[in-house]
C-alpha cells in the first residue's frame, strides 16, 4: 500500500510517498480501505512544523477518512462492525494512506445514502463546530455567531449547523472574491479587507455583540474576536492561520503570531462575563462525548439537516497541488484526497 509522508519540516519538497505492506489490526482495531481523506489547514501547519502535537518526522498526516472495513482485530465482532461496512473514522493521524488501522470505537457506520465524499468532509470540521457551539457553548435558539474564514470547512459547517440549531444571525468574514459564496450559505458576509468585523457585529446586534465567535486565525486577531462578543459571549480559539503566509515555512510569521496572541486577564473576564475556550479535537480524550457527537452528526447528515460542501477532490498523488490550493485560499468548502482503489 502507498501512503503520503512528511519527511521533514518545510514546503512541498517535504512531501513524499511510501510503499509498505498492508498492516494487521491489533485487538479492538480495524483495517480500513481508504476511499477519501480530508485535508485540514492543520495538516499544512504540521508540514511546516508549526502545529502541535505531531509525531516525529517522518510521519503520515490525516485526521479523517471514509472507506470500507477490510479486516477486524480480535474483540471487534461485538461492536456491530463487519467486513465490508462503509464507515467514517476520526482516525487521529495517518489518514493520507490507501489503508489504515484505526480503533474500532473511532469508526462509525455509514448509511448507503451517504457518499464517501460527504462522510470524509464531516469529522473534523463539523465535529469542531458542533463541539464548540453545543458542548462548550450551550447554544440556544436565537444565538448569534461570528466565524472567520467563512468559506472554509469549519465556516461552511458552522453556517449549516447554525441554521439547524436556530441561530438568529451568522456573520462570516472572508475575502471579497468569496462574498457571493458566503452569502449563499445564509451568512452576513463581512469583507475582511475593508470592513471592521467588530464594528459590524456590534452595530447589527444593537450594540450587544455576538454570542459565539469562532477564531482560527490567532495573534492580535483573537482579541478583536473577543471584543465582538456580548456579555456572556464565548470565544473559541481553534487554529493559528496567522502563522502561515504561504507554502514555505515562515518563522517570522509564526513568531509574530505568538507574540501578538493576547493573554486574557481572568479578572477582566469576570467583569465582562466572557469565556475563552481552546479547542483541538485531535487531543480530545472523552471518547463517549466524541462518539455521541459524531453519531448525532451522521444522523443530521442522513436526515438532510446538513450537507457538507465539497469543493474539490484530488487524487492522492496530487497532494502537493491539493495543499497548495488551501495555501492559496482558493477553497470554498472542503478539499479531499481520493485514495479509492484503481482497477
Amino acid at each position: 500500500m502507498r501512503s503520503v509522508v512528511y519527511t521533514k519540516r518545510g514546503g512541498m519538497d517535504a512531501i513524499d510517498f511510501l510503499e509498505s505492506s498492508t498492516p494487521t489490526p491489533a485487538p479492538e482495531e480495524v483495517l480500513i480501505e481508504v476511499h477519501r481523506a480530508g485535508i485540514n489547514f492543520a495538516d499544512l501547519m504540521m508540514r511546516q512544523g508549526l502545529y502541535s502535537p505531531v509525531p516525529p518526522f517522518p510521519f503520515t498526516p490525516g485526521y479523517e477518512i471514509s472507506g470500507v472495513v477490510k479486516k477486524l482485530g480480535q474483540g471487534v465482532e461485538g461492536t456491530g462492525l463487519i467486513v465490508g461496512d462503509r464507515v467514517v473514522s476520526l482516525c487521529g493521524m495517518g489518514g493520507y494512506s490507501e489503508q489504515i488501522i484505526t480503533p474500532a470505537e473511532r469508526c462509525f457506520k455509514l448509511p448507503e445514502s451517504i457518499s464517501f465524499d460527504a462522510a470524509a468532509a464531516l469529522p473534523v470540521t463539523y465535529l469542531t463546530a458542533h463541539h464548540m457551539l453545543t458542548y462548550l457553548g450551550n447554544f440556544q435558539q436565537g444565538d448569534s455567531i461570528l466565524v472567520h474564514h467563512a468559506a472554509g470547512g469549519v465556516g461552511t459547517a458552522t453556517a449549516q449547523l447554525a441554521k439547524a440549531l436556530g441561530a438568529s444571525k451568522v456573520f462570516g468574514t472572508a475575502s471579497a472574491n468569496k462574498a457571493e459564496f458566503v452569502r449563499s450559505l445564509g451568512m452576513r458576509f463581512i469583507d475582511r479587507e475593508i470592513e471592521d468585523f467588530v464594528e459590524v457585529c456590534k452595530r447589527e446586534t444593537n450594540g450587544s455583540g455576538v454570542h459565539h465567535a469562532l477564531d482560527p486565525v490567532g495573534g492580535k486577531h483573537m482579541m478583536r474576536s473577543y471584543k465582538a462578543l456580548r456579555s456572556g459571549g464565548r470565544l473559541y480559539a481553534f487554529g493559528g492561520s496567522a502563522a502561515v503566509k504561504g507554502s514555505k515555512r515562515s518563522i517570522l510569521s509564526a513568531l509574530r503570531m505568538v507574540l501578538t496572541t493576547p493573554k486574557f486577564n481572568p479578572f477582566k473576564m469576570m467583569n465582562s462575563n466572557k469565556a475563552v475556550f481552546g479547542v483541538h479535537m485531535g487531543t480530545w480524550k472523552d471518547e463517549a462525548v466524541l462518539k455521541n457527537q459524531v453519531t448525532s452528526l451522521v444522523g443530521m447528515l442522513e436526515d438532510g439537516c446538513i450537507s457538507p460542501v465539497v469543493d474539490k477532490v484530488f487524487r492522492f498523488e496530487e497532494v502537493a497541488a491539493a495543499q497548495q490550493y488551501l495555501h492559496d485560499r482558493k477553497n470554498r468548502g472542503k478539499v479531499l484526497l481520493d485514495f479509492s482503489p484503481r482497477n
